[in-house]
């Protein structure tokens, strides 16, 4: 992703100010970080919330991409306002699938009336990835709770959902960018939306687009807020 991201960069003229790896973290500090304009943080779980931290900490906006630490993101959102930072995260940057996530938000709200019709939720990603279900699954998967109202829960297969539990499936398989699915089953027909992502260009992309949108900005974000679309 970090070469991903600054090869676009680069072709719309945007200067990287430094490039920090997991063997050059030692030379992180809040001089050097103060010389970005934003910080853009993709990077493992267990190192995204210090490095969220210590941009926040050094008043450098950053847009994170890292999934896996949702247990305290919460609290880096937290600690943004008490700063009046700037923190945006997103489980996944692409533009097409914050499309999709509008379109399972508007599609749970309608099947709000259904009850004939039960939901599940499918994701396929490389062999590399470290979580499971993915940070987008999650998004999707707690996006329809909320809108739809009436689950409780989700359960990772092989574990069978209960009563009001949506059933996840995560497979890792080649070197899937990354495909997302939503089914919706009754007795009589099937109801799909998918994304499918053909590279990581367009997760790229979009982390680049956020990174333009949040600068000089003040205050806690998410990809709906770049694209508009946080009303539906």
């Amino acid at each position: 992703m970090g070469k991903a991201i600054e090869q676009i960069a680069t072709t719309q003229g945007i200067d990287i100010a430094w490039r920090i790896t997991r063997d050059s973290k030692s030379t992180l500090n809040d001089e050097l970080l103060r010389t970005a304009d934003v910080v853009i943080e993709f990077s493992r779980p267990e190192a995204a919330y210090d490095n969220v931290m210590l941009c926040l900490q050094a008043g450098v906006p950053v847009v994170c991409g890292t999934t896996g630490w949702n247990d305290r993101l919460a609290e880096a959102q937290q600690y943004c306002k008490e700063q009046n930072g700037a923190l945006l995260w997103a489980s996944n940057f692409s533009v097409g699938v914050n499309l999709f996530f509008a379109l399972n938000r508007y599609l749970s709200r309608l099947m709000a009336t259904r009850p004939e019709y039960a939901a599940s939720v499918e994701e396929t990603h490389h062999i590399h990835k470290l979580d499971a279900p993915s940070g987008t699954a999650l998004t999707l998967v707690n996006e329809l709770m909320a809108a739809h109202g009436h689950f409780s829960a989700w359960a990772l297969s092989p574990t069978p959902a209960g009563p009001g539990e949506i059933p996840v499936t995560a497979i890792r398989e080649g070197e899937v960018p990354g495909t997302h699915l939503i089914r919706w089953s009754s007795a009589v027909d099937e109801i799909t939306i998918e994304h499918k992502a053909h590279s990581r260009t367009g997760f790229a992309a979009g982390a680049v687009l956020a990174a333009q949108w949040i600068h000089g900005k003040k205050g806690v974000f998410a990809m709906a807020d770049v694209l508009g679309l946080s009303e539906i």
